[in-house]
């Protein structure tokens, strides 16, 4: 992580006392090593053991003192993983909300949705582990070097000059490892997303009758991930037994030379035990360091990218749109909502995917927004729903700015895509989607008004019945009446369609049209669509072309101006002879 750790809130204080600790610890290290060391000697001299008692006891709390501030260690690092963790959990879903649902899209919801719920606890257990073994191998190691030099310059020279044979192993495992962990998280990203597309499409593909041939892409996609997986275990399994082969031979190295120069009577029996006790423990810091390196890769990785995520820069907002006062908890029938030359650019020098739109609406008007595919139909939305900031242009309420990206413009918004998100849960806590406190009165209001009153009867457990992924599968035309079920519970005044009938066949669109028409009642109705025969019930139709408003008027006022609306209503009527 390097300089990105340091980011992160409350992390130098817990490093200092992480630190203090580790020092402590260290110190109970080397006085437990010498305390047994003399004990041993004494015994071996010929002392008695009652003589030892006070030098046992002082290993004994050099020993518990050493396991006691480990204890320690690892609860404040748990603590300062847990609360830093869920502090990114909240960063991540917030800047997910800001990128909006084409970022969302892009990314793929399976990997995202993956990323946040596992991605952020592999993260949690990369800093519980990561954060005492740096400081134990930044501090612990050395301290011991320097004890056994003062106690034997010889064996601290041979302790110096293998410890970088283990530091460049180590590096070079992690290079290897990383590389088969960045495989297996890319592999894990597409089998997430597969297996979410899979459950989305497992209705039409029943229907298609391609359900079981559909089996052999879900097991190839899950044999990929299988293989990378033991890719990464097997270079963790080599590396492990690996770098405590390489410790037992340094040790080894150690212990011979202290063996023969006690032949040679060349030290000290206490000396040869009490560097022979700490060769262990000056290298089970990098031993602890390559033995957690496997188990927080995953973790690392996950970070890095929702650092990459949070770093996402989001599309500029002009000076003049930024502000804003604070809206009312509902409009007015006089109200007036005006666009004043709305400008979108996803990139600051890239071309404008929307320039120049003007528009005005007094009351509860519905706006039909249509053009050819890529006329910036989508994009209006997205930017008066909030999803894209203006890059240009004002949006006004009764003459007064109003910011679309704000909270409580909002909450004055109902948004309907073309695919409503059904979630796993009961029929009516999916109608409750923006007004979680409804009744159940309401809901059934609500339900009945979409026209789901039929459905509901059919299900066994009713307005209780779970719906959505792992669910009762319903409809498209079904999804599309809880949506509105939604929109009717929510009462919010201003209702924002995308394309809501697009992937519905003709006849379940009719169906669906005097509903959503009844819905659009004592609403401000802004309609994307690319199916022409919504446009007489519009009292303002905005036609789009190449990001432009190309014209717009009610249907009878176009259709005597013989322009592009016009044309689209001739080819739309050749299309269907």
């Amino acid at each position: 992580m390097g300089k990105d750790l340091m980011k992160y809130k409350g992390i130098k204080p817990v490093m200092a006392l992480l630190a203090l600790l580790t020092l402590a610890q260290t110190l109970a290290i080397i006085l437990q090593a010498k305390w047994l060391a003399e004990g041993i000697s004494a015994l071996f001299a010929g002392e008695s053991v009652q003589e030892q008692y006070g030098v046992s006891l002082l290993f004994l709390l050099a020993f518990g003192g050493r396991h006691v501030i480990g204890l320690l260690q690892q609860k404040i690092a748990y603590r300062f993983a847990e609360d830093t963790a869920a502090g990114l959990r909240r960063e991540l879903m917030d800047k997910l909300f800001r990128l909006g649902p084409r970022f969302t899209s892009r990314r793929g919801s399976g990997g995202l949705v993956t990323l946040v719920l596992e991605g952020v606890a592999q993260f949690r257990a990369y800093l519980e582990l990561f954060l005492p073994r740096m400081l134990q191998m930044g501090i612990t190691p050395w301290l011991i070097l320097a004890y056994v030099y003062y106690r034997d310059l010889r064996s601290g020279v041979i302790l110096t000059l293998t410890m970088p044979i283990l530091i460049i192993f180590l590096i070079l495992v992690g290079l290897a490892a990383k590389k088969q962990t960045e495989g297996q998280l890319a592999s894990y990203r597409l089998l997430s997303n597969h297996f979410v597309d899979s459950l989305r499409g497992l209705e039409t593909l029943k229907v298609l009758g391609r359900s079981k041939s559909h089996a052999a892409s879900i097991q190839r996609v899950s044999d990929e991930y299988r293989k990378a997986t033991m890719k990464t275990l097997r270079v963790a399994f080599l590396s492990s037994f690996s770098l405590d082969f390489f410790t037992m031979l340094s040790v080894a190295i150690v212990a011979v030379n202290l063996g023969l120069r006690l032949i040679h009577i060349d030290m000290t029996l206490v000396t040869a035990l009490t560097v022979l006790i700490l060769a262990p423990e000056y290298f089970l810091p990098v031993r602890m360091v390559g033995a957690d390196f496997h188990a927080t890769q995953n973790g690392k990785q996950a970070a890095e990218t929702m650092q990459e995520i949070l770093d996402t820069p989001l599309p500029e907002e002009s000076a003049d749109t930024a502000g804003g006062a604070e809206l009312p908890s509902e409009l007015n029938e006089g109200d007036i909502l005006t666009a004043e030359r709305m400008q979108v650019k996803h990139e600051a020098e890239g071309d404008a995917s929307l320039e120049g739109i003007s528009f005005a609406i007094a009351g509860s008007l519905k706006v039909g927004i249509i053009g050819e595919s890529g006329a910036g139909k989508t994009t209006l939305i997205d930017a008066i729903g909030g999803f894209l900031p203006l890059s240009g242009g004002k949006f006004r309420l009764n003459g007064e700015p109003v910011r679309l990206t704000s909270q409580s413009w909002k909450n004055l918004t109902t948004y309907i895509p073309q695919q409503p998100y059904l979630f796993y849960g009961s029929l009516a806590d999916n109608v409750r989607f923006y007004v979680p406190e409804a009744t159940d009165e309401e809901v059934a209001a609500a339900v009945q008004a979409a026209g789901l009153g039929e459905l509901v009867k059919s299900l066994p457990n009713g307005l209780a019945e779970k719906i959505g992924s792992g669910g009762r599968a319903l409809s498209g035309g079904q999804e599309q009446r809880v949506a509105l079920a939604r929109a009717y519970l929510s009462r919010r005044p201003v209702l924002l369609l995308d394309e809501p009938t697009a992937h519905l066949d003709i006849e379940t669109e009719h169906e669906l049209k005097e509903t959503m028409l009844q819905l659009f009642a004592g609403k401000r109705v802004f309609l994307a669509t690319h199916r022409l025969h919504w446009m007489p019930d519009m009292d303002l139709i905005l036609v789009m072309d190449k990001g432009r408003l190309a014209e717009s008027g009610t249907h009878e006022e176009l259709l005597a101006q013989k322009g592009h609306y016009y044309n689209l209503i001739r080819v739309q009527e050749e299309g269907v002879r």
